[in-house]
C-alpha cells in the first residue's frame, strides 16, 4: 500500500482514495518554497515508516480545485485522512508535529505516546533533521509562505496595475521567455512567438509578493497569466484554445474590448434580412444580453470574464450568447452594432458597450443608474436566496440530483435514511444551480454535499446522517 510518495493527478483520484477508508496524508507543496522541499524529505521517510498509509504530494498552484477544497493558503500544508474523513491539518515546517499526526492516523501511537518522531529520527538521518530543526525555529510566519507585510494592499495593487500595463501584451510566468520554468509558461511563450506577438514578461518566481498578490488582483489562481492593455486575457488553457481557433491575434489587437474601427455604418446594409432579423431577436432575447467568448461560468477570454464579474457584482440577471459557437452571429453582430470586438453588452436591445465602457460605468456608478432607468434592478442577494431556500422546508436536503434520481451515492444514502424514518423533506438539486452550489459551501462552512438542514440549521453531511440513523437518533433530531 505505502512506502513511497506519489503525486496526485486529479481531485477524483483523491476522492476515490479517501472513500476507500485507508489512512491518507497529503502534502501541499510548491517548487519555489524551501520549507516545502525540506519537509518533503521528512514526508518521504515517514512514508517508509508507515506503510499502512497512502502518502501523496499535491502541487498547490497546479491543482487549485484541490487546494481550494481544503482551504490551503500557504505551504507547506498537510491534511490527514482517516476512515474517509479529514481529521487533522498542519501548516508550516514542523517535523515533530508532522510525525505525531501521521502516527495518530496511520500508526499505533496514542496522543500520549510521541513514538512517530523517534521513528522519524532513525529514518531521516541527522543532516535532514538539523536542516528542518533550524527551519522549525523560525516563527510560523517564516515557516509557511506566502506572507508579505512589506507594503500595504493599496500600494501593492498600484504596483500590480502598473506591471500589468507596463507592456501592451504582458505575460506573468514562471521563469523567463528564454528559460521557462514550467511547461505551461513555455507553451504560452511558444504560442506568442509563433503568432509574432511582441510581449513583456515578469518572472513570478523572483518576487513572491507579486506572485501571491496578482492571484487576488486578477482573481486567477494559477500561472501563467496573459494581459492585454492591463486586462487579463487568461491562462495557458485559454491562450491555447484561442490560438487553435485563430482568436488570439485578434484579441491581442482589439485594445482591451474597445469598439469602433473597421466597420462603418454604411456596411450595415450588407446584412441579409434573415440575419438582421435573427440578430435583432438575439439582442432582445433578454433585458440584459451579453455576447461573449465562452459561457458565464467558463469565459474564454479575460475581457468577457471581466464583464461577467461586473454583472455578478451588481447582481444583474443576464442572458448570454457564445459567439465562438456561431461565426455568422459573430461577424454579423459587428456590422449590426458597428462595434468590432467582443464582449458586447446590450440593455433592452441597445448596445451599451464593451468591457472598457462597462468597467468605467461601474466605477463611476453610472452602470447601476442606467440599468435602473431602464427598469432593471439587481436580483436578490445570494445570502438572502440561500436563507430562503434553506428555510423553504422544515427538513431541507441539498443534494446531487433529486430524491427519485440521486446523482451520487452519498445523496442516495441520505434520501434512503430519511425515507426509512418516514421523514418528510424538501430538496434542491445543486447540480442545477452553480451559484447555489458554491455559495452554500461558504454559507454553511461545509465543503461537500449532500447537506441536510432542520429548521434552517445545518445538521450535517452523509457521515453524520448515517451515524444518527445507525444510533436511532435521526428521527428525534429532526422532530425536536
Amino acid at each position: 500500500m505505502g512506502g513511497a510518495v506519489k503525486d496526485i493527478a486529479s481531485k477524483s483520484e483523491l476522492d476515490n482514495l479517501r472513500q476507500s477508508g485507508a489512512p491518507v496524508v497529503l502534502h501541499f507543496w510548491a517548487s519555489w518554497c524551501d520549507a516545502s522541499k525540506q519537509m518533503d524529505q521528512v514526508f518521504s521517510h515517514l512514508a517508509t515508516d508507515f506503510p499502512r498509509a497512502h502518502f501523496f504530494r499535491v502541487e498547490a498552484e497546479e491543482h487549485p480545485e484541490i487546494s481550494e477544497a481544503y482551504s490551503v493558503s500557504a505551504v507547506p500544508y498537510f491534511v490527514f485522512f482517516k476512515d474517509g474523513k479529514a481529521v487533522d491539518t498542519l501548516e508550516g515546517a514542523d517535523p515533530s508535529s508532522l510525525a505525531n499526526k501521521v502516527g495518530k492516523v496511520a500508526g499505533s501511537s496514542t496522543s500520549n505516546e510521541p513514538a512517530a518522531p523517534a521513528s522519524l529520527g532513525l529514518a531521516a538521518g541527522p543532516t535532514i533533521l538539523e536542516t528542518v530543526k533550524e527551519n522549525a525555529k523560525a516563527t510560523s510566519k517564516d515557516r509557511s509562505q506566502p506572507v508579505s507585510t512589506s507594503t500595504t494592499k493599496e500600494a501593492l495593487n498600484t504596483r500590480l496595475e502598473k506591471l500589468t500595463k507596463s507592456n501592451p501584451v504582458m505575460l506573468f510566468m514562471k521563469g523567463t521567455p528564454e528559460e521557462p520554468r514550467c511547461g505551461f509558461s513555455k507553451n504560452v511563450v511558444n504560442i506568442l512567438k509563433e503568432e509574432k506577438v511582441e510581449f513583456g514578461s515578469f518572472d513570478i518566481l523572483s518576487d513572491n509578493e507579486v506572485r501571491e498578490g496578482l492571484k487576488k488582483f486578477s482573481n486567477w489562481p494559477t500561472y501563467p497569466q496573459l494581459y492585454s492593455n492591463g486586462e487579463l486575457l487568461g491562462g495557458a488553457d485559454i491562450v491555447i484554445a484561442m490560438h487553435e481557433s485563430g482568436e488570439l491575434k485578434e484579441a491581442l489587437t482589439d485594445e482591451a474590448g474597445k469598439g469602433g474601427g473597421g466597420i462603418s455604418p454604411g456596411n450595415a446594409g450588407g446584412l441579409s434580412e434573415t440575419l438582421r432579423a435573427r440578430l435583432e431577436g438575439l439582442v432582445n432575447s433578454s433585458p440584459v444580453m451579453l455576447f461573449m467568448k465562452g459561457k458565464p461560468e467558463e469565459p474564454k477570454c479575460g475581457f468577457s470574464g471581466k464583464v461577467v464579474e461586473i454583472l455578478n457584482q451588481e447582481k444583474i440577471e443576464f442572458g448570454s450568447f457564445d459567439i465562438l459557437l456561431d461565426d455568422e452571429v459573430r461577424q454579423g453582430l459587428k456590422v449590426y452594432s458597428n462595434w468590432s470586438s467582443y464582449p458586447q453588452l446590450y440593455v433592452k436591445g441597445e448596445l451599451l458597450g464593451g468591457s472598457d465602457i462597462v468597467l468605467e460605468m461601474q466605477k463611476s456608478g453610472e452602470l447601476k443608474q442606467v440599468l435602473s432607468e431602464k427598469g432593471i434592478t439587481g436580483k436578490q442577494s445570494l445570502e438572502d436566496r440561500l436563507k430562503s431556500l434553506i428555510n423553504s422546508e422544515k427538513v431541507m436536503l441539498f443534494m446531487k440530483g433529486s430524491p427519485d434520481e440521486p446523482k451520487c451515492g452519498f445523496s442516495s444514502k441520505v434520501v434512503k435514511a430519511l425515507r426509512d424514518e418516514d421523514v418528510s423533506f424538501g430538496s434542491f438539486d445543486i447540480l442545477s444551480d452553480e451559484e447555489v452550489r458554491q455559495g452554500i459551501k461558504s454559507f454553511s462552512n461545509w465543503p461537500t454535499f449532500p447537506q441536510l438542514y432542520y429548521k434552517g440549521e445545518l445538521v450535517g453531511g452523509c457521515d453524520i446522517i448515517m451515524e444518527l440513523s445507525s444510533s436511532g437518533d435521526l428521527k428525534a433530531t429532526l422532530s425536536e
